[in-house]
């Protein structure tokens, strides 16, 4: 299978094989008018098998959500044909309005403008907590 370098855009490598479809639909590339190559189960000699996506127009990305959905993304943006920039995403410290508090006695049921912050408990287990009532995040 050959796919075509691509120009201008970003590339996001070393994606837990099976996760692709999840960060696709979770950026929404699927509204983007360009090209978008979802690529399945590649050989990986580091990881075996991975996933990898290129987008074929730079884009706005959130890199503590991408960290947090898998924290082992290469994210990599090219211009003109040539790598500019290259993150390697790790667990961040907080992430805002990603996880839902499912405690059904703290603020944010409540008071549904507030945002959903969560803070990593314990980098080793990925554990989070909400910052208003530590609830454990699923």
């Amino acid at each position: 299978m050959i796919v075509n370098p691509i120009t201008d855009g970003i590339v996001l490598d070393h994606i837990q094989a099976g996760r692709a479809m999840e960060i696709y639909k979770f950026l929404n590339l699927g509204s983007l008018s360009c090209t978008v190559a979802v690529i399945l189960n590649a050989d990986s000699v580091k990881m075996g098998k991975k996933d990898i996506l290129k987008i074929c127009e730079p884009i706005e990305l959130d890199l503590a959500v991408l960290g947090y959905l898998d924290p082992g993304i290469t994210v990599t943006y090219i211009k003109g044909g040539e790598k500019v920039r290259r993150v390697h995403l790790s667990l961040p410290d907080q992430v805002e309005d990603v996880i839902r508090c499912k405690n059904p006695r703290c603020i944010t049921s409540t008071e549904p403008d507030l945002p959903q912050v969560f803070r990593l408990a314990d980098r080793d287990s990925g554990t989070y907590r909400c910052i208003y009532c530590e609830s454990k995040a699923k």
